[in-house]
């Protein structure tokens, strides 16, 4: 009796879906009561006049506005706080520069002190270097400083062009580069 019925479990062991055999029917269909639901709940939703998605359009918008609010209330409030750096308009503004806005931008207060300090020592620093290097620095520094005034105009104008905004920070860089380069040489009493 015990090899009858191993090759019945044997005859039932399915390794593989290809084994299995394809016209077996499912005991209960399923789909006629989902369609029928579907159906019901489609003549409920025109029935009242309303589509069934407006109270999820009603839920995308409250949710728009509660992130609006929030991204104005972050704004605000690193804006109108107090002890927060409050814009510093440019150093330098021209004075053809009567129909706009200055440029504001908020500056490290370690650039402000080191530029101070090298604009300082400046004057002496230059007088020192040898005539062809003292010319071509101060070309270069005038170069330097009509560009900041331009960028700064042109700010006044788009104050949210980041372009204009990353090549200003890029002129002060340059200011700084020619400043440094004075001061190293002057200490070293070497040619630029």
């Amino acid at each position: 009796m015990t090899a009858n019925r191993e090759t019945d479990e044997s005859r039932s062991r399915v390794s593989a879906l290809r084994d299995l055999p394809g016209d077996i029917a499912p005991s209960r269909d399923l789909w006629p009561g989902i369609e029928s639901r579907i159906a019901a709940e489609r003549q409920t939703s025109a029935g009242d006049g309303r589509p069934r998605f407006q109270t999820s359009r009603f839920r995308v918008l409250a949710l728009a506005a509660t992130i609006s609010a929030l991204a104005i209330g972050i704004w605000l409030g690193r804006n109108m706080l107090p002890g927060a750096s409050a814009p510093v308009t440019a150093p330098n503004p021209s004075s053809a520069m009567q129909g706009t806005l200055p440029a504001a931008y908020v500056t490290n207060p370690t650039y402000v002190k080191e530029r101070a300090t090298l604009l300082a020592s400046f004057e002496q620093q230059v007088k020192a270097l040898p005539p062809d290097s003292r010319d071509k620095v101060l070309a270069g520094l005038a170069n330097i400083r009509q560009s900041m005034e331009d960028i700064q105009e042109a700010l006044g104008r788009e104050p949210g062009n980041a372009l204009l905004q990353e090549l200003l920070v890029n002129t002060y860089q340059d200011e700084m580069r020619v400043l440094t380069a004075v001061h190293d040489a002057g200490d070293a009493g070497k040619e630029l």
